[in-house]
């Protein structure tokens, strides 16, 4: 059945003696049906590719420890940083051009959603090769001015090179997977993304284990599996997926929307920097209590990634759902979406939290050096804490995904300032006499003063719903 296309895929099963039958499409319209079902099928198949994601970085980063060396590691993280300001670019631009295709769906304006589609390509290719160019000739300016150890430099160097090559792929596969997500279709990205997280570990085994090719060789295979993946969104798209075929007097760029979608895309990208930024502050604020310190906080940074994975594609569901209901005109249905997602959010939170606070130990042990008990014992104390806060992920991923949706990306860009500049804050004041169970209630604060000040704008603004149309 899978060999015959992603949307003859079928999920059957009994309720209240009705069979139901859920068509998994290259469309999904999110503004009919039940809400709740939307967004469990939309959310399911983005928390399975981002657990894929992370598994993928721990297996490349073993990898490339264990074949090439510390060097060679720290060349590869080194230009790590980097990469991720110019994905989040990336990210960002997706992501305008998904709320807006969301919108157009949902008001069923399918020639606006070709151009929107035609709109965003043009501009990424355009985009993309200036990133390029760029980045490849002034990658040994970029390098030295983050002060990278002259015995790395050059590992680093080529390094990074091949990955401004790989950004061509990158940024095309981030904008159409977007734009699919744009119509509903959560799933088809996942499993491009699959392929290649498969070929790329493959590609790595072979290149830097048997080849001994280094870093150059880690590089080539990123590059090779984004092409690959860049290559089965491109013949997916065309083939299985009617509303973004292009015929040639279709390839336009609509001015109006690509303003529309840089400056959604801005925006995103804006919100999505500061949280890192935030992070590099509180980082350096904890590399200051010693490594025992660093090292348990590294424990407790990488379960929080995978805790928070469900709550942040829960809001990828509403975000997607409300965009299309608010094209639509259907408000009451905008706001059923993000109640139902809401209380998705919190029927995941016991699961969490219990998960957490029951393996917690074993789980530090795992992530710490033998014979480091102190390490462990920080660890387990700061996801104590965590395991309660994972709670907020998921009413904040919930509000942020609606406000999304909305076109309201002022909003989210100030409320994700607000809360990691208090994190980063409380943690500078509290982690030297706390250690890093600090960090975990400055989480907590920052969380909850973000849930204050987006569901106190909500309940206010939603009274406009539909009048003055929340222009974005």
């Amino acid at each position: 059945m899978l060999l015959r296309g992603i949307r003859e895929i079928k999920w059957c099963y009994f309720a209240d003696s009705k069979y139901i039958i859920i068509f998994m499409k290259s469309e999904h319209d999110m503004t009919k049906g039940s809400i709740t079902r939307h967004i469990i099928a939309y959310a399911i198949p983005m928390i399975l590719g981002n657990i894929l994601q992370l598994t993928y970085n721990a297996v490349d980063s073993i990898i490339i420890s264990k074949y090439i060396g510390e060097n060679a590691l720290a060349a590869v993280s080194t230009s790590n940083p980097i990469m991720t300001i110019m994905i989040l670019g990336a990210s960002g631009v997706g992501m305008g051009a998904s709320i807006i295709i969301s919108r157009l769906y949902g008001a069923g304006q399918r020639d606006e959603v070709k151009k929107e589609f035609s709109t965003t390509l043009i501009f990424g290719v355009f985009f993309s090769l200036l990133v390029f160019i760029l980045g490849f000739l002034c990658s040994g300016i970029i390098l030295n001015s983050i002060n990278t150890p002259a015995d790395v430099f050059h590992e680093a160097l080529v390094y990074l090179r091949i990955m401004f090559v790989g950004f061509l792929f990158t940024f095309q596969y981030n904008i159409m997977s977007n734009c699919l997500r744009g119509i509903g279709n959560s799933k088809s990205p996942v499993i491009f993304l699959g392929i290649s997280c498969v070929i790329n570990v493959c590609l790595d085994l072979l290149f830097v284990a048997r080849l001994g090719m280094g870093v150059v060789g880690a590089g080539l295979a990123t590059v090779i599996a984004e092409f690959i993946s860049v290559i089965l969104t491109v013949i997916y798209i065309f083939t299985r997926v009617p509303i973004f075929k292009l015929g040639s007097k279709e390839w336009v760029v609509d001015k109006p929307l690509l303003k529309k979608t840089v400056s959604f895309g801005f925006m995103t990208a804006l919100q999505q920097a500061a949280q890192p930024i935030g992070k590099i502050f509180i980082q350096s604020a904890i590399n200051a209590q010693g490594i025992v310190a660093m090292g348990a906080f590294n424990a407790v940074c990488r379960v929080d990634d995978f805790a928070c994975i469900p709550a942040q594609s829960i809001g990828s569901g509403i975000m997607t759902g409300t965009a299309q209901n608010r094209g639509a005109g259907d408000y009451k249905r905008v706001n059923r979406t993000l109640r139902q997602g809401f209380i998705i959010g919190l029927f995941y939170f016991p699961l969490i939290c219990s998960v957490t606070l029951l393996f917690r130990a074993p789980i530090a042990k795992a992530l710490s050096p033998k014979d480091s008990a102190l390490m462990v014992s920080m660890a387990v104390a700061a996801l104590g804490v965590k395991a309660w806060v994972f709670s907020l992920a998921t009413v904040v991923n919930a509000i942020q995904g609606h406000f999304r949706g909305m076109g309201k990306m002022n909003i989210v860009l100030i409320s994700t300032i607000l809360q990691i500049g208090l994190r980063a804050l409380i943690v500078y004041m509290w982690v030297p006499s706390m250690g890093i169970v600090a960090e975990a209630y400055g989480t907590f604060i920052g969380w909850s003063a973000q849930t204050v000040f987006e569901y106190g704008l909500y309940f206010y603004l939603r009274r406009n719903y539909g009048k003055s149309d929340m222009k974005a």
